[in-house]
């Protein structure tokens, strides 16, 4: 019986791993892009003086800034569940995708500003760099399978057909527009 259960573990974990590593790229894919809108978003001044605010408080109050998106957004997503269940999938679907997108870049905005103050937490230090840990590996095992190799190898492939499209087509228009062009 315990090798049955062991079987079926090792069988669930592979497409655990798997979705769990999607969301972890699609937050790293994320993070920094959404991170640097919001930061320039954040220089008008009334959310500049919110952002030195934030940036100065002491380690809890910091942890509650950190985890209060998470829960503001839960409604909303419960509400997008809730439209999947009523049929309107293409709605449900955009508010959860919506949901993602916001959360990921008010979490990483908050982070960037929290983080001196949450690292003096030491159990909040000691799970950040398991965490880190963690996902380093994850993301390891997903950048070494077949699968990635092949997408990456054809991503830069087309990457390169694009680039000699533009160089060609910038060349036709420069010999249309002429030498005054």
């Amino acid at each position: 019986m315990e090798r049955v259960a062991r079987r079926w573990i090792a069988w669930l974990k592979a497409p655990l791993r798997l979705l769990l590593a999607l969301v972890i790229l699609f937050e790293e894919w994320g993070w920094q892009p959404l991170q640097d809108l919001l930061a320039r978003i954040a220089r008008l001044p009334v959310l500049r003086q919110f952002e030195a605010l934030v940036a100065r408080l002491p380690p809890y109050a910091a942890l509650v800034a950190f985890c209060l998106p998470g829960l503001a957004l839960l409604p909303v997503k419960i509400g997008a569940l809730w439209l999947l269940a009523q049929g309107q999938r293409t709605l449900g679907l955009a508010l959860i995708v919506a949901a993602k997108i916001v959360g990921t870049a008010v979490v990483a905005r908050l982070f960037t500003l929290t983080r001196p103050a949450l690292m003096r937490l030491a159990w909040f230090a000691r799970l950040h760099g398991r965490w880190a840990a963690w996902k380093e590996a994850l993301l390891a095992w997903v950048r070494g399978s077949a699968l990635w190799r092949a997408l990456h190898a054809w991503r830069l492939g087309l990457r390169a057909r694009v680039r000699a499209w533009r160089a060609r087509a910038a060349r036709r228009l420069q010999r249309w527009l002429g030498p005054s062009g």
